[in-house]
């Protein structure tokens, strides 16, 4: 290649050409169509949020979204999906509760409450629900704010014009602390429970009310179905009694698996300690300032270190260590053993911040507040359980006295077929006797001359009697053997 001839460009964007610049376009046009396909192929759904000042507002977000949102991981949400059918689940996460019972699919986090079928006509009464219970939350806890200001607001003003009992309302001040951390009472004289309680408890209290409602229309209709069952047996009858069965068995295996997902709940301190989502929050908020002192702690430290080993080494090789007892010289000799203290104590302070994870979760394990609302709903459950229970062995009951019915009738039948067929036994003799007048047999019984009518109207009288007597015997042989009850 000649010197004058320029070099060619190594960027495709300059080339001037159009027409190749339109086949680099058409080129890339596949592959946005397929992103284009992807994003359109992505399941957006809708979501109803409910935050803790009792506000709606409808979201329209995917997935991944939710994920980033809330912190649960795909498996999690897959609970939620309307396409699959899972049981009833109430799972505790790091940052968020997922709640799957019965119609009601929802995830709750501790400033916000998404709901994922709040379109469904079943689900509106329960967003109505929790929208009041959320707002009387919020309710509650700002006049517990404006309360505690005010009290600290007197105390302040108080203390400044009475110093001498200044002891005394710190002393009332530490009282109320332990009494709020104990649960502050609204005026109800019941504990203002975390907002995600709040919202659990309208979950379990929806779900448990739609079961026992359901138990209830199932026995008014099993009942009356069973009596007219008992009643008169019919086809229309066995009918109705097979498809209150079917809804029974429904029915109880949907409280069942509610009941022992309370029950796993109720035994396992992890599971109920994980929603304590507040909670946790708070010492998040509250651990991270103490860990940064902790921190500058450990800088301010490390130089006094250095300062101490300049000066121990600037001491010469050959002079003699004399021990200070007073004055400043051991007031100097007890800095390195405190600045030493110090640094050790830095150290064990990385070795506790370790560990402050399990230690934060071992201050939730007082779970009784928890335990105690979720026992109240277990019982409930369970008495639901009970109900269906009972009816189950009220119609185990019907269908034993409608077999031993059907029985009875069967043994009727037997019994009746067993004298027919001693009838028909004791019959065949007397058609014997109408066999042998049928003959053509010369007897004097056929000769008019010596038989007259008399004779032939006892033979055929004595015949029949005969006949009767057997078939007497004959039920009573059955009868002495207990062939006929």
């Amino acid at each position: 290649m000649g010197a004058g001839t320029p070099p060619p460009s190594s960027k495709p964007d300059d080339d001037p050409d159009p027409s190749n610049q339109s086949a680099t376009i058409a080129n890339q046009t596949p592959a946005f169509t397929g992103l284009a396909h992807r994003k359109k192929g992505t399941t957006v759904r809708s979501w109803l949020v409910l935050d803790s000042t009792a506000q709606t507002m409808r979201v329209e977000a995917g997935k991944h979204s939710i994920m980033r949102r809330t912190g649960l991981p795909g498996r999690d949400l897959r609970i939620l999906d309307p396409l699959l059918s899972y049981p009833s689940t109430v799972l505790g996460r790091e940052r968020a509760i997922v709640i799957n019972l019965e119609h009601i699919k929802a995830i709750i986090t501790a400033q916000e409450v998404l709901l994922l079928n709040s379109k469904d006509p079943s689900v509106t009464p329960f967003v109505n629900e929790l929208q009041r219970r959320i707002q009387l939350h919020y309710q509650a806890n700002q006049s517990e704010e404006s309360a505690i200001d005010d009290t600290n607001c007197i105390i302040r003003t108080t203390s400044q014009h009475l110093l001498p009992r200044i002891s005394q309302l710190l002393n009332q001040m530490e009282e109320g602390k332990a009494e709020e951390k104990q649960g502050v009472e609204n005026q109800e004289g019941t504990k203002i429970l975390p907002f995600e309680f709040v919202a659990l408890e309208a979950c379990l209290e929806a779900a448990c009310g739609c079961l026992e409602s359901e138990t209830s229309t199932l026995e008014q209709e099993a009942h009356p179905a069973l009596d007219r069952l008992a009643s008169k047996i019919s086809t229309l009858n066995l009918e109705r009694v097979r498809q209150i069965k079917s809804r029974l068995v429904a029915i109880t295996g949907r409280v069942q698996k509610v009941r022992d997902e309370l029950e796993h709940l109720l035994d396992d301190d992890g599971d109920m300690a994980e929603m304590y989502l507040t909670e946790k929050q708070q010492c998040e908020n509250s651990s991270t300032p103490s860990l940064n002192e902790l921190d500058e702690e450990d800088e301010v430290v490390e130089p006094d270190k250095d300062d101490r080993h300049q000066t121990n080494s600037s001491t010469p090789a050959g002079a003699p260590l004399m021990p200070c007892y007073e004055g400043e010289d051991a007031q100097d000799s007890d800095k390195p053993q405190d600045h030493s203290f110090d640094a050790a104590t830095g150290r064990d302070s990385h070795v506790s911040r370790s560990s402050s994870d399990h230690s934060l979760i071992g201050k939730h394990f007082n779970v009784q507040e928890l335990e105690m609302l979720l026992e109240a709903y277990f019982v409930q459950v369970d008495g639901t359980l009970n109900k269906l229970s009972t009816l189950r062995e009220y119609v185990d009951d019907t269908e034993d006295y409608i077999n031993i019915m059907l029985d009875d009738k069967q043994n009727h039948l037997l019994r009746m077929g067993v004298m027919l067929s001693t009838a028909t036994l004791v019959i065949s003799a007397f058609v014997v006797v109408a066999g042998i007048f049928g003959m053509n047999i010369h007897i004097d019984l056929f000769d008019q001359d010596k038989a007259g009518m008399p004779e032939f109207l006892w033979t055929i009288g004595g015949s029949t009697a005969g006949t009767i007597f057997l078939y007497v015997i004959a039920i009573a042989w059955c009868k002495y053997k207990g062939l006929l009850g």
